[in-house]
């Protein structure tokens, strides 16, 4: 898959650095932002119980 993503970015070698290093933080921007504050309400991580 990574393969096929650098086969079709146009351009040469430091251009197609670049568009792959500005998809990566797209992703990682779009998970930190979007997906996982959706899903955090879900995750039972807040749902701590403890005996005293």
């Amino acid at each position: 898959m990574y393969g096929w993503i650098w086969r079709k970015l146009p351009g040469s070698l430091p251009l197609k650095v670049v568009q792959a290093l500005v998809l990566v933080l797209a992703v990682v921007a779009l998970l930190l932002f979007v997906v996982f504050p959706w899903i955090e309400p879900l995750l039972p991580f807040n749902q701590v119980t403890t005996t005293g």
